[in-house]
């Protein structure tokens, strides 16, 4: 399996809509009647994804299960979600908090860690008709990457605090923040302004972002390594192993040794083609300005 059962392109979105989004990508998966593959989607930004096909199987950690659904939307997620697909086409949109601001109305902290089918949950109501657009128009990618484009440009509106929202982004993404007072430091911000705007549209406490921050910069270098050893790619924050441990069950569900023994026929691929494409391996390494980590 690998990369030889997975395709994926990237497309930019709209310059207007420059920090809203991770990227728009199409994701092509090749299988034998009746085959599918189980993987993990690693903790990352609020995503909605279109299935043409069979819908995959979304279990989150709580053991929330999704089945049969042409739209899975995902809330920002602070846990690994196990995930199992058969033969599919999807396109997918991640939303950087930007853009939760201006197409979202509910607090982040409200969806983190969710999964839901977008069709039926009245909070993505707003999306829905992108998925009607997306089924009836040619399979063209060009063309069905336009019309994501155009939809979202149809619904920009202004967004309160678009400047700071952005700040603390740019300044979470920077491998020198490792903890919130620097967070807030580094945007040029309070303490308390930062506590209130993650929660409202990254979804999470800062510190309990930074510690994402650290985790996926240090398990997209495993990957990327081709899974090597850890020790040769854990982040110098840890005070020990013990800690990366502990951090890595909180975030994945796992040990890393068990994570390290199973197959990522899916996420293996795709970080590696994404890096190669834009630079960055997984959303939360993605910087709102567009450039590579």
């Amino acid at each position: 399996m690998g990369a030889n059962i997975l395709r994926a392109r990237f497309f930019p979105p709209p310059a207007q809509l420059a920090g809203c989004f991770t990227s728009f990508y199409l994701l092509e998966v090749d299988l034998a009647e009746g085959e599918s593959v189980a993987d993990h989607v690693h903790p990352e930004w609020a995503n909605l994804r279109f299935f043409s096909g069979l819908p995959p199987v979304v279990e989150t950690s709580d053991g929330v299960v999704l089945r049969d659904a042409s739209f899975v939307v995902t809330g920002p997620s602070s846990r690994a979600m196990g995930f199992r697909m058969t033969a599919t086409r999807m396109w997918g949109i991640g939303l950087l908090p930007l853009g939760w601001a201006k197409f979202m109305d509910v607090p982040a902290r409200v969806m983190a860690d969710s999964v839901s089918d977008g069709m039926t949950d009245p909070l993505y109501s707003a999306f829905a008709p992108l998925c009607g657009r997306l089924s009836r128009s040619a399979p063209d990618a060009e063309e069905q990457a336009r019309t994501i484009c155009d939809f979202f440009l149809e619904r920009d509106r202004p967004v309160r605090h678009g400047a700071l929202i952005y700040a603390v982004n740019q300044a979470l993404v920077d491998p020198d923040v490792h903890s919130a007072a620097a967070l807030a430091s580094h945007a040029g911000v309070t303490q308390r302004t930062v506590e209130r705007l993650c929660a409202r549209y990254f979804g999470f406490s800062p510190q309990l972002l930074v510690r994402r921050q650290r985790m996926m910069r240090t398990l997209s270098a495993f990957m990327l390594a081709e899974r090597s050893n850890w020790s040769t790619v854990i982040d110098c924050h840890y005070t020990d192993h013990a800690h990366f441990t502990r951090e890595f069950h909180c975030f994945m569900g796992m040990s890393p040794t068990e994570y390290a023994l199973a197959e990522h026929p899916i996420l293996a691929a795709f970080m590696a083609e994404r890096t190669r494409i834009l630079g960055s391996p997984v959303q939360v390494l993605d910087r709102p300005d567009g450039r590579s980590p």
